[in-house]
């Protein structure tokens, strides 16, 4: 058990926003806030957090060095990458040396809870990698080519992973070099440890923790907030 560890935040901010038709969600207005300020906030009030870096396209820079000074622990903000594990990748790199444990999460998850966080980054500690996670409720099918349902999970077995995503330092990285090109078009940090052998522990996320993907998905989030 590492308890004594640096616990870096890497926050990947660095997207495209296609399915928000180019528009950065990432500075959306949610609640007298920006998308983006609620998700920095969260990680930079958390007392297990000790710096916050965070990765971003090359043309937002100025807009969130602007946006995000008034928070403490964030330490720098980088340009990312043209892969969601090169910008993860690019957000490790500037990590202060000594950083010991990484707290991967999506810039687009803004309602992630202390209890979340402190959870999972102590769950990372103990076991080396560790993920928040929430049951899954729908029946999941498994399909063919031809969209014919071939088998159905038991959905007792399934969860549906959020962030972060917690890993000793040297690990994550260590499963990076081994996995070497397979790494770079990952979009789950998880699947990095699970390629090569690492046992990820899960822990328990909440069904409040979305991503903003979608306009849609702003009102909702709008109505978490609210208590609704």
């Amino acid at each position: 058990m590492n308890e004594n560890a640096f616990v870096s935040a890497v926050i990947v901010a660095a997207g495209s926003s296609r399915r928000m038709g180019g528009i950065n969600k990432l500075l959306l207005d949610l609640g007298g806030k920006t998308v983006l300020e609620r998700t920095v906030e969260a990680f930079d009030k958390n007392d297990d957090i000790d710096e916050i870096i965070i990765t971003a396209r090359q043309e937002d820079i100025k807009e969130y060095n602007a946006l995000l000074s008034k928070y403490k622990k964030v330490k720098n903000i980088v340009v990312g990458g043209e892969t969601r594990q090169k910008s993860v990748a690019n957000g490790i790199a500037a990590c202060d040396e000594k950083s010991t444990l990484l707290a991967i999460h999506d810039g687009a998850r803004p309602l992630v809870t202390q209890q979340i966080i402190s959870s999972t980054v102590s769950a990372a500690k103990e076991y080396g990698a560790a993920s928040c996670a929430v049951p899954v409720k729908d029946t999941i099918k498994i399909i063919d080519k031809n969209s014919f349902i071939t088998d159905t999970p038991d959905r007792a077995s399934l969860r549906a992973v959020h962030t972060p995503q917690c890993f000793d330092k040297k690990l994550y990285c260590a499963c990076v070099e081994k996995l070497g090109e397979k790494a770079k078009d990952m979009t789950d940090d998880c699947r990095l440890a699970e390629l090569c052998g690492v046992k990820v522990k899960l822990t328990d996320s909440s069904y409040t923790n979305i991503k903003i993907t979608t306009a849609e998905d702003i009102p909702f989030a709008l109505s978490i907030l609210k208590g609704e």
